[in-house]
């Protein structure tokens, strides 16, 4: 076999590989962690097998499609921890790891359901969680965040911000940023208002 004809085939294989991996992503996102296999396959417009060979389960799917995301989300972390004021750490990390998550509704989505058990995906979320959970302890003692908060709170909020519907990516980002602010200021040990992001109109009609 020729090095030009080898070169296509694995440029094939790749680009294989990155549509699988998008409409994995997106599928996850607006239908959960259901969607069969052979559905991903036909809107990748591959077949089932060549899903399989390179993701043997579901689980390996989801990890690979959402691997960026959570080494991103690990990223926020670690530059959390690094801060020298702990409560400006963690005031960073909630937003920002909100606001990927209302970019991704999908990843969001993974990383509060049980669903994913491959090692690489809860390894990393596992890592997430204790850098957070330590980062609360710290912010703590140095006395910004009240002491009846506790990780569990922090993870409901990241789950409540899973659930923000608007009109557009942007909108979502934009009533991300304003719900991690309510969601601050709550935790704050000594809650002095402080001016909130714009509001957002979501997606469904308030009641009047």
């Amino acid at each position: 076999m020729t090095a030009p004809v080898v070169h296509e085939l694995r440029s094939d294989a790749r680009d294989n590989q990155e549509r699988i991996l998008e409409v994995a992503r997106a599928a996850f996102a607006s239908e959960g962690f259901d969607v069969p296999i052979r559905e991903i396959a036909r809107r990748a417009q591959v077949g089932v097998a060549t899903v399989y060979r390179r993701f043997p389960t579901k689980e390996a799917l989801l990890a690979a499609a959402f691997a960026e995301r959570m080494a991103a989300c690990l990223t926020i972390v670690e530059e959390g921890l690094a801060a020298a004021d702990p409560w400006q750490g963690f005031r960073l990390v909630i937003e920002r790891l909100m606001e990927v998550h209302a970019l991704d509704r999908g990843f969001a989505r993974a990383l509060t359901s049980k669903f994913p058990r491959v090692f690489d995906f809860a390894e990393g979320r596992g890592r997430a969680l204790r850098g957070l959970a330590e980062l609360l302890s710290r912010a703590k003692e140095a006395g910004g965040i009240r002491k009846d908060v506790v990780l569990e709170d922090v993870v409901l909020a990241l789950m409540a911000n899973e659930g923000i519907r608007a009109d557009s990516p942007q909108a979502r980002v934009a009533a991300s940023r304003r719900f991690a602010a309510l969601m601050i200021q709550s935790f704050r040990a000594d809650p002095a208002p402080v001016p909130l992001p714009s509001p957002v109109r979501p997606s469904l009609p308030i009641s009047q």
